[in-house]
């Protein structure tokens, strides 16, 4: 617990990305419903701002951004695509 307490905002939410990962294969908690079988559902997106350090030794405006990054479900595993500082036309967060 006390190496939870000092991981910052960024470290705090991969291990979240990689704890829901874990539990998707599981009888746990889910997070999402599963897709019904047969279907050809797509994946929904869902859309955060986050800050990115970048592990520059000597780096003096660490944390950079915030940057928008697409989160998604596919294949039992949660998938991250970088969206840029700005979100496109008609995507809502």
């Amino acid at each position: 617990m006390r190496m939870l307490r000092d991981l910052d905002q960024y470290e705090l939410r991969r291990l979240i990305i990689y704890a829901q990962g874990l539990l998707v294969d599981t009888d746990g908690p889910r997070f999402e419903p599963p897709p019904e079988a047969g279907s050809a559902a797509t994946p929904r997106k869902r859309y955060r701002q986050q800050a990115v350090r970048c592990g520059k030794p000597g780096c003096t405006r660490c944390p950079h951004g915030p940057y928008w990054y697409a989160y998604w479900r596919e294949d039992g595993r949660v998938r991250t695509q970088y969206v840029g500082k700005e979100l496109p036309e008609g995507v809502s967060p």
